[in-house]
């Protein structure tokens, strides 16, 4: 095997990653809390909440993306928790790839905070390199929106993540062909996209510390050892990954609407999941009322630590947009889909089938919406106890944020809840 040959060099692909994003926009309403350890957390009220996001202070005291807020407060007793604006991220998000769009029509966000950017033959317009480009970018993010980002620049999507990741925060990464060698192989394998725990466990196993090592391992051994995934992670090490970035437009034109967030660390109980879920939710069904839109159909999407996706899915006889409806059915299925014991590193939630409000005749009731689950998901695992009672206030408080345009009304302390 010829190392460093058939790299599909001419591309210019950029990599943007807001830092600390949802943290970053709290701060921006309440500037007072840059100067304090903050999170965004599932429920601030529970101390069983997970952390969501966190700013750069809480960070430095060993706060982590998906602890619990008791973990996190045990490292940083003063931690200020706050409830999560999904509405306000997304205005954010969709203002951030605008200002991408005034550059390139190639614009394919990557999760509500990151973007891919194809800038080949482009960036001579604005810069003298690929790099400056990228300063500039940042500087514009940084002066028309007040956040900040970190820029991976090189010739394919995974080695632009890549960049990003190694430099933080406001900073721009490069990696050209020259660079794989010295500057990717010696990194650990964790740090290639789609390496989770369980896939760098069994590389380790067979003496697979390195990027380089991967590189270096006959492509059929690892489809042997890893199946599908081997094939690939092979092609991203070699720096050989060649797709597309798509266009923001073409994305736009999409018959779905959803969310994931990818968890620093694995969940295992169903606490942390139902946060995880509970807020993907709150993020489908503002965007659906925002378009004016309805679905029949809702999938529910959890990705292990090994990166094998599993996936469940219901299609309703009517369709439905109220977020208690939505819940339902999305708890429905992860009850169905998860098995209790297997680390999940994403989880996702997509509605389709989508109508205009209006051109449908009526919305399903919840006994409506239980009856076909039951018919249209099968198999399951044992369901994990639920609180109804506080899924009702939930429910209650979302619908009266929507009437009233904002997150006015937060969940109390009352312990029996």
């Amino acid at each position: 095997m010829e190392l460093l040959s058939n790299i599909n060099s001419h591309r210019t692909i950029l990599h943007c990653d807001c830092n600390g994003y949802y943290a970053s926009v709290e701060c921006l309403m309440r500037p007072e809390l840059c100067y304090l350890p903050m999170a965004v957390t599932g429920n601030p009220e529970n101390r069983h909440g997970i952390i969501l996001a966190k700013n750069q202070l809480a960070k430095e005291a060993g706060v982590i993306t998906a602890e619990t807020i008791s973990e996190a407060k045990r490292k940083c007793p003063h931690l200020v928790c706050v409830s999560p604006q999904h509405d306000l991220y997304q205005e954010y998000s969709i203002k951030i790839n605008n200002i991408y769009r005034e550059y390139t029509e190639r614009v394919e966000p990557f999760g509500i905070d990151e973007s891919f950017l194809d800038m080949t033959a482009l960036w001579q317009n604005y810069a003298a390199s690929p790099a400056q480009f990228a300063d500039l970018l940042r500087k514009r993010i940084r002066e028309n929106i007040g956040l900040t980002i970190s820029v991976g620049v090189s010739f394919n999507k995974i080695l632009a993540k890549l960049g990003s990741d190694l430099k933080k925060p406001d900073a721009t990464t490069v990696i050209s062909p020259k660079d794989l060698a010295a500057k990717v192989w010696p990194l650990d394998i964790t740090n290639l996209l789609y390496v989770g725990k369980v896939t760098a466990e069994r590389l380790r196993v067979i003496n697979i510390n390195t990027i380089g090592d991967l590189a270096k391992t006959d492509p059929d051994f690892l489809v042997s050892y890893l199946g599908k995934i081997g094939e690939n992670l092979s092609l991203y090490a070699r720096g050989l990954e060649n797709s597309e970035v798509q266009k923001y437009s073409e994305l736009d034109e999409a018959k779905s609407i959803g969310n994931g967030m990818t968890f620093s660390e694995d969940l295992t109980d169903w606490t942390k999941i139902k946060e995880g879920l509970s807020g993907l939710v709150d993020e489908v069904v503002t965007r659906l009322i925002r378009s004016r839109k309805l679905c029949n159909v809702i999938q529910v999407q959890l990705k292990s630590s090994d990166f094998q996706v599993y996936s469940r899915q219901t299609t309703l006889s009517q369709h439905i947009q109220k977020r208690e409806q939505v819940w339902t059915i999305v708890w429905q299925l992860i009850n169905e889909l998860w098995d209790e014991t297997t680390p999940i590193r994403l989880l996702a939630v997509t509605v389709s089938g989508l109508e205009n409000q209006g051109e449908v005749y009526t919305q399903m009731s919840l006994a409506d919406i239980s009856s076909s689950g039951k018919k249209t998901v099968v198999g399951g695992n044992k369901k994990a106890k639920d609180s109804k009672k506080q899924d009702q206030i939930k429910n209650l408080i979302f619908k009266l944020n929507q009437q009233m345009g904002g997150n006015y009304l937060k969940l109390g302390r009352n312990k029996e809840l």
